[in-house]
């Protein structure tokens, strides 16, 4: 549970985690008492009170960022086994991946385990799993965007791919579609003029306005519509 423990020592917990996995499923039950289990929720725990203690957003943000590596072993041990048995430790985890922007290593991978072996969220949250994977990486890029800054289009995918399937309100929907229209918009403004580029963030961005009118794009929509006449007019 400790970043400093030795290579030996978090091998150990990784293959604990695995393990405690694999009796859980075969037992049909959850991680509850299993002892690597008990001991990073204890641990969980006690990391939370601290959040608690911290008002600011970023500020939690970035003790979530600081906190994470401890967990990582118990993490990967759990989703190498591939048991999908109810961890609250996993799921809690996997919220605060999201948090600290540990998107490709940590947050979809969780995700996707997450969803694929319908685990629930700990009840003081209330989004069910997919909407709040879907809301909270789509916000995180519309503020990135919002800035000016560009966000990584392949998380923004893996993430529309992993919560399709999955139930959520047409606002979070059309949100995650937005972002990434956006985003992709973003990216081929940086680099040079690609019509399908174009054509894939004017398709997100239309599936964004069909579900939610006010959500926000069709200023953006106008601006693809404009770039695609402008280069028809020019291969024309």
């Amino acid at each position: 549970m400790n970043r400093n423990l030795s290579p030996a020592a978090r091998h150990m917990a990784r293959v604990a985690a695995k393990q405690a996995a694999v009796i859980a499923l075969e037992e049909q039950g959850s991680m509850a008492n299993a002892t690597v289990y008990e001991q990073f929720l204890a641990k969980l725990q006690q990391d939370h009170l601290r959040l608690k203690q911290i008002q600011s957003d970023q500020g939690k943000a970035e003790l979530k960022r600081q906190l994470l590596p401890e967990y990582e072993d118990y993490i990967k041990g759990v989703l190498e086994s591939g048991a999908g048995v109810q961890d609250d430790v996993i799921a809690t985890l996997m919220v605060w991946a999201i948090d600290a922007e540990r998107y490709s290593d940590l947050a979809i991978p969780m995700a996707t385990y997450v969803l694929a072996a319908g685990l629930k969220l700990p009840d003081r949250f209330a989004r069910t799993p997919a909407t709040l994977i879907a809301e909270e990486i789509a916000s995180a890029a519309l503020e990135r965007l919002k800035t000016g800054n560009s966000f990584d289009v392949e998380t923004l995918i893996s993430t529309r791919v992993i919560t399709l399937e999955h139930d959520m309100p047409d606002q979070v929907r059309a949100k995650l579609e937005l972002a990434l229209g956006k985003a992709i918009l973003k990216a081929s403004d940086e680099v040079e003029f690609n019509v399908e580029a174009l054509k894939l963030a004017r398709e997100y961005l239309a599936r964004a306005i069909e579900l939610h009118s006010h959500c926000g794009g069709k200023k953006d929509l106008g601006k693809v519509d404009r770039l695609l006449k402008k280069h028809a007019d020019t291969v024309g």
